[in-house]
């Protein structure tokens, strides 16, 4: 077994990704909202969140507030301003809500820093040293696609509950987890012609090689259209498919992403569960609305994918989709936007053995978006 130079020593699934950049795995998520406390209430309601740590005026933060929250290795934070000088409303008044930083978990921040701003990263935050009587964590970040950021976290120094100037949050609201285990991938919507120049950016700035890469022939309707290939990292904790618009009849998702969210960002998060039913069933109870395709996509499912171990009726009931590729198959829903914008959603995926991303599916999932963009007239 080849491993990869983290502490972790973890088995090397991507051959054909540098080692430059050791990441653990993806530390948290952050989005900046127009109403944090509200946001948070929301995902714990629907998701099955868990409150976690929250910092804001009590905890010495004057600008803003943040609420994390957390399920299984999952974390999230949610940001928003407290005045009308903060940075974070030019955000939102951009870009409404939506994902600022892609946080990923690593041995040495300052090295991360160092790597990559060395190789043409540009830098959003110098190697910082934070601490409190819990210990110390150094972050650092580079700017990625729009004006989404990673922030390199080291945190092997610290015992706290999240961060330096975070206390832990504590709620009598504790809805039950749903099932979500951790984030697969975080897929990012570039515009015209600029997939390649992003697909570059990681391979010669953070070491990631191409795992699979899909053109318009692979991913279209009769109307629309887009190309994607995906970037991941060594040990395979960090997928990053890129989208850029293709040419088709009518305006694609992705076209219709980068108008609403005015440039480039994180078109969606694919969280993982062990029982998609549960995890589905238990969203749809909660009120999360789901993309649905029509009932024949699951006429003919089994001659497409073979045997599964589940039954079709609970499936076809709740709309999941299923695909195989050579290792194995894998089971798979998408949200409606989570936001008032028609931008990010979520994905929720279980995979039984399959390393793919759904390319069997992709038809029947973008017919199902272009019914949602009709009824929006952004089609």
């Amino acid at each position: 077994m080849i491993t990869d130079t983290t502490s972790l020593k973890l088995e090397k699934e991507n051959p054909d990704a540098e080692d430059f950049l050791p990441l653990l795995g993806t530390d948290y998520v952050e989005f900046y909202v127009g109403n944090a406390k509200q946001a948070a209430h929301y995902y714990k309601t629907a998701f099955g969140f868990q409150s976690f740590a929250y910092a804001g005026l009590e905890t010495g933060m004057k600008d803003r507030s943040s609420y994390v929250i957390t399920q299984d290795k999952i974390k999230i934070v949610l940001t928003s301003p407290l005045n009308a000088e903060s940075p974070i409303n030019d955000h939102l008044a951009k870009h409404g809500d939506g994902v600022k930083v892609v946080a990923l978990w690593v041995d040495d921040a300052t090295k991360s820093w160092e790597e990559t701003t060395k190789r043409g990263a540009k830098s959003y935050m110098e190697p910082t040293k934070e601490e409190d009587q819990h210990g110390y964590v150094v972050r650092s970040g580079i700017h990625t696609y729009g004006d989404t950021v990673h922030i390199f976290v080291e945190r092997s120094n610290y015992n706290g509950v999240f961060l330096p100037n975070y206390r832990k949050w504590e709620s009598h609201y504790n809805p039950a987890p749903v099932g979500l285990k951790y984030v697969d991938h975080m897929v990012g919507n570039v515009g015209w012609g600029e997939m390649n120049k992003w697909v570059e950016f990681y391979a010669k700035v953070m070491g990631f090689a191409q795992l699979i890469s899909f053109d318009d022939k692979d991913i279209s309707t009769d109307y629309t259209a887009l190309m994607s290939k995906v970037m991941s990292n060594g040990n395979g904790r960090i997928k990053f498919p890129i989208n850029e618009p293709a040419e088709g009849k009518k305006k694609s998702q992705i076209e219709e992403y980068i108008d609403f969210y005015d440039g480039a960002g994180v078109q969606h998060i694919a969280v993982a569960t062990d029982n998609i039913i549960h995890t589905v069933t238990e969203m749809k109870n909660r009120g999360v609305e789901f993309l649905y395709v029509p009932s024949n996509y699951y006429d003919d499912l089994l001659d497409r994918v073979g045997e599964i171990d589940e039954d079709i009726e609970p499936l076809k009931e709740r709309g999941i989709l299923v695909d195989r590729d050579d290792e194995g198959y894998l089971l798979q829903l998408f949200t409606k936007p989570q936001m008032d914008r028609p931008t990010l959603f979520f994905e929720i995926i279980q995979r039984k053995g399959a390393k793919s991303f759904g390319k069997g599916n992709f038809k029947a999932l973008f017919e199902a978006i272009e019914r949602e963009q009709e009824v929006r007239g952004t089609l």
